[in-house]
């Protein structure tokens, strides 16, 4: 069994929410309550990431081996093909997964894999970097973390807004990062990464922040290429991690495609048009 620490709230459809490489679910918490609204939602920590025990022997870290865990995943988790929205890596996984037909829908906010050679050489240098910083001895840290300037300076790469990013939310993501048993893995795996599967028949969107300094948003173009039927935002003044700059265009555009796929699951008899018509 695949076992995940989450946070689950909310009642409708469910809505299962996957954190990029070195985050955890906490990163969805702007989000969570307007979500709640609507759907089931389900924030998990990945497993290797936050306080999720890492995969047992067998498994891998790379995409091949998540659209493995993913179903035994849902089934842990009581669901049955949700919707699924993901930032970065956990986007990746969200398209991949939509490709594969696992969930009823996909939002995928700047997902990793659309990148060209040098672009990925470039993120994953950028994430080795914070892996590093996060890796610093205590003082160092705490350095960073405690004086405002230097924990916005130092988020800035991450958020179009840093200064939201309080002192205690710092602190957690730094030791989720430090800690993570499935970074190694996971990067090793980006290494040889281009995303190239089928086109999902599911409703699909991918959103991308226009201040995001790790996939650079030129890479959405090449998204909307090998995704053409998926539906393209553009998130204004958002950085790689969304969900704390603007968690209302987020909540709705992720709300949106759950809406879509939801419509197109239950359409309105014939007998309910009549009525709306006034026939």
């Amino acid at each position: 069994m695949i076992k995940v620490n989450l946070d689950r709230r909310g009642t409708g459809s469910p809505l299962v929410l996957l954190h990029g490489i070195g985050h955890r679910w906490q990163a969805w918490q702007p989000v969570l309550d307007l979500l709640a609204r609507e759907h089931e939602v389900i924030a998990l920590d990945l497993p290797g990431f936050g306080r999720s025990p890492d995969l047992p022997p067998g498994y891998t870290h790379d995409l091949a081996g998540t659209m493995r865990v993913l179903p035994e995943l849902f089934r842990t988790l009581g669901v049955h093909r949700p919707h699924l929205a993901g930032n970065s890596m956990g986007g990746l996984i969200a398209v991949e997964a939509a490709s594969h037909g696992l969930v009823r829908s996909a939002t995928a906010l700047s997902p990793a894999g659309f990148w060209t050679r040098r672009d990925r050489a470039r993120a994953l240098a950028t994430l080795r970097i914070i892996r590093a910083g996060a890796r610093a001895p205590g003082p160092v840290r705490a350095l960073l973390v405690d004086n405002p300037r230097l924990r916005a300076a130092t988020l800035r790469v991450l958020y179009a807004h840093p200064e939201r990013i309080g002192r205690i939310e710092a602190i957690g993501d730094t030791d989720a990062l430090r800690n993570s048993s499935a970074f190694n893995p996971a990067m090793r795996a980006g290494r040889r990464l281009v995303w190239s599967g089928p086109p999902p028949k599911v409703p699909i969107t991918i959103a991308w922040g226009d201040q995001d300094h790790i996939l650079l948003p030129r890479q959405a173009q090449r998204a909307a290429r090998l995704l053409p039927e998926a539906r393209q935002i553009a998130l204004p003044d958002c950085g790689h991690v969304p969900m704390i700059d603007n968690p209302e265009l987020v909540a709705r555009t992720i709300l949106d495609t759950c809406a879509k796929a939801d419509r197109e699951a239950h359409p309105p008899s014939r007998t309910g048009r009549a009525a709306a018509s006034g026939r």
